[in-house]
């Protein structure tokens, strides 16, 4: 025996904003109000909840078309980032999409591969598709124009990698202090000659952290080795080019070196492996970032510890400041020291650490 169902096609499949509004007894204006994160303020609290009860119950989804048309806004963020595959950007994107989500904003992200006409390129599509806001994590020298001329349409935001003398808001890292820290760990341990693995000149971060390390050893009349190169991305690839370069054609090798940052370090740690060096044993090795895994090597490496997580959600917090049409400040976090194994005292047998510090401070 055959079944029929009876479709009743009268029924409305879609819920609007004044189904909404004559279920919670209010005018489809009070709605709007309730419903737009901008704004919902305006509305006295027992009603807003009122409304959104009614709406969740009744399945109502906004018309995000014609909210755009209404605000000009698309109530998204474009984040742009050098490397998707580097595991020190993945908690920053996480950080901001978490801030801007309670507003009711959504997070889109590219990546540059540090290509400056890729970054270019992913900029324009972004303005063209109306973000309401940018956040550059991959921000170069080259890049700061273009940074600087989309701040003149849109807020634009820039994180972990600093710009220098711009404008636009940032939150980043003291990474001065940190190349600082690392130095001062070395001075402490006895090490008299270190050298630097460095990032590209490009990336400010970089140019700060070997200023901060090479000021420290000028003060304490620490002998640093220069190599006369630099990475041109800050990968593992790139860290082993320069270890490279370090252990072939230096004819003393240093007792310490600080690469700026992890994946550098790991690159380096695989060459002094090839070449018969112990770290820490033949030479210590320090990082910075301290990414999930560096932990887990062998040894536990040495590093600056980069508060990715925090400074997505404070770039997130600054994102919806500017939105809002208030002023933002600049945010300076400091950094973090963690001592693990990969460095030691100089002639010792055995890892001298900071008070207090370890893998999980």
């Amino acid at each position: 025996m055959a079944v029929i169902v009876s479709q009743d096609h009268s029924k409305k499949d879609t819920v609007t904003l004044h189904d909404v509004a004559r279920e919670a007894g209010v005018h489809a204006s009070t709605v709007s109000r309730a419903l737009d994160p901008a704004r919902d303020f305006k509305v006295k609290e027992s009603t807003r909840q009122r409304i959104i009860d009614v709406a969740g119950r009744l399945g109502y989804r906004p018309h995000m078309v014609a909210r755009w048309l209404q605000s000009g806004r698309t109530a998204t963020v474009g984040i742009v980032v050098a490397d998707l595959g580097n595991t020190f950007v993945t908690p920053i994107i996480h950080g901001v999409a978490g801030s801007i989500e309670g507003a009711g904003m959504l997070a889109i992200v590219a990546e540059t591969l540090d290509d400056h006409a890729r970054f270019k390129n992913i900029l324009d599509h972004m303005l063209s598709r109306r973000v309401d806001a940018v956040v550059a994590i991959s921000a170069r020298a080259d890049d700061q124009e273009i940074l600087e001329s989309a701040g003149r349409i849109i807020p634009v935001v820039i994180a972990a990698r600093p710009l220098d003398e711009t404008v636009l808001r940032q939150v980043v890292q003291d990474d001065v202090m940190g190349g600082e820290s690392a130095a001062e760990h070395l001075v402490e341990l006895g090490h008299r000659r270190v050298a630097q693995l460095r990032g590209p000149d490009d990336v400010a971060n970089f140019a700060r952290r070997a200023m901060g390390f090479s000021r420290v050893c000028r003060a304490h009349g620490v002998d640093e080795i220069e190599l006369g190169d630099q990475a041109r991305r800050p990968i593992i690839s790139e860290g082993k080019r320069l270890t490279e370069q370090l252990v072939d054609r230096v004819d003393e090798l240093p007792t310490a070196v600080f690469a700026h940052n992890d994946l550098m370090a790991i690159g380096a740690l695989s060459v002094f492996g090839s070449a018969g060096l112990r770290v820490p044993g033949d030479v210590s090795l320090v990082g910075y970032n301290d990414l999930p895994m560096v932990g887990l090597l062998s040894p536990p490496l040495t590093t600056v510890r980069y508060p990715s997580l925090e400074v997505g959600q404070r770039v997130g917090e600054v994102v919806l400041q500017l939105l809002a049409g208030h002023d933002a400040e600049d945010i300076i976090i400091p950094p973090t020291f963690v001592v693990r194994e990969s460095t030691r005292r100089v002639g010792s047998a055995s890892l001298t650490r900071v008070a207090g510090a370890g893998p999980g401070s």
